[in-house]
């Protein structure tokens, strides 16, 4: 099964058909299935690209060169600036950021610099572009912090305390004063824990737990395994981005506004490696560390207002978001066999199962 072309996705051709749009982050996992989705509907796709990164989904599927590319750095104002104006941009996605919180520990500034730096540069590109008509800004459910009341609505404070979650925080809060101060028309959007084909960060739980059952390996859970977080699938997360867009554009009332994106189902690490385990046929029992630090115990997200306001739900349950994304990733390494037996390592046996 090609997972790309079994989509759900609904969008206003008339809206996107040859409207210029920027994407940020274009080569994350986010930014590969929303690049898809924006091609599907025949928008003139422009992406801002740092680091050439060959696996990405934008690359490994082609998508690359349906789409202008811009190498440059999101902490480059000026370049944001000359995109923004030499391209007539009309509706900005922005999504680059240092979304690892591990890496985020050991190297703050860095990642600071990318998410604070590059989301007030862009914000600032974006006030002075006359042509932009819409901003939707990707920030998390982790810039609320550790909440005591759960579940996060859009009205519980933003109170990051460790350098990922503090970034993002920040980011989300200049973000909104663009739009309060400036009348800069942004939203907000505030998601889960994304998961889904493209991701080839393998330290995350759901990509490393089908790596490892495809290789025939006990999975590998860095925490006790008792954290709970809200799982999100990522062609939800396109689709959602997309349909906020449309929505800003018949409605300037809703700048500023911020957006929880959900499921609203509550996971524990645990329970979600045993369901991928279930799915994928594997006995492989996972290999509990109870190394993490610096991370949330427990968050979820209420998704009513974005319910609500924008007639927004998401398309694919947790059962189907994983199954889509099993079947990606086993076909992501059966080319890979066939391409360097050496590198893949995929067992015939669990990969056929």
């Amino acid at each position: 099964m090609d997972v790309s072309s079994t989509s759900k996705a609904t969008f206003q051709p008339s809206f996107w058909r040859d409207r210029s749009v920027l994407v940020t982050g274009a080569t994350g996992l986010v930014g590969g299935w929303l690049v898809k989705r924006l091609l599907e509907a025949e928008a003139d796709v422009i992406c801002l690209i740092r680091d050439w990164t060959p696996n990405a989904e934008i690359v490994r599927c082609g998508d690359i060169d349906r789409v202008t590319v811009v190498r440059g750095d999101i902490c480059d104002q000026e370049c944001l600036e000359r995109v923004l104006g030499e391209h007539e941009v009309s509706t900005v996605m922005h999504l680059a950021a240092q979304t690892i919180v591990g890496i985020a520990n050991r190297n703050p500034v860095s990642t600071f610099e990318a998410n604070i730096g590059g989301t007030w540069k862009l914000m600032e590109a974006c006030r002075r572009s006359p042509k932009v008509e819409q901003v939707v800004v990707a920030s998390s459910d982790k810039a609320y912090g550790d909440a005591k009341v759960l579940p996060y609505t859009e009205d519980t404070p933003l109170a990051g305390m460790h350098p990922y979650d503090v970034s993002k925080s920040c980011g989300d809060l200049i973000a909104q004063s663009y739009a309060n101060t400036y009348d800069l028309p942004v939203c907000v959007t505030r998601c889960g824990n994304f998961y889904g084909g493209g991701d080839l960060n393998w330290n995350r739980i759901i990509p490393g737990t089908i790596r490892s059952v495809l290789r025939d390996e006990a999975p590998v859970i860095r925490s006790d395994g008792s954290f709970v977080r809200d799982y999100f699938y990522v062609e939800d997360g396109a689709t959602a981005y997309m349909h906020l867009a449309e929505q800003m554009a018949e409605r300037p009332e809703l700048r500023g506004e911020a957006f929880n994106l959900s499921t609203e189902i509550q996971v524990s690490v645990l329970e979600l490696v045993d369901q991928v385990l279930e799915t994928m046929g594997s006995a492989l029992q996972p290999k509990v560390l109870g190394e993490a630090s610096n991370e949330i115990q427990h968050q979820y997200l209420d998704a009513s207002k974005a319910r609500e306001m924008l007639s927004w739900k998401p398309d694919f349950a947790l059962n189907e978001g994983l199954a889509r994304t099993i079947q990606w990733y086993q076909n992501y390494f059966e080319n890979h066999q066939r391409q360097s037996p050496a590198i893949a390592r995929v067992s015939r046996s669990t990969a056929a199962a």
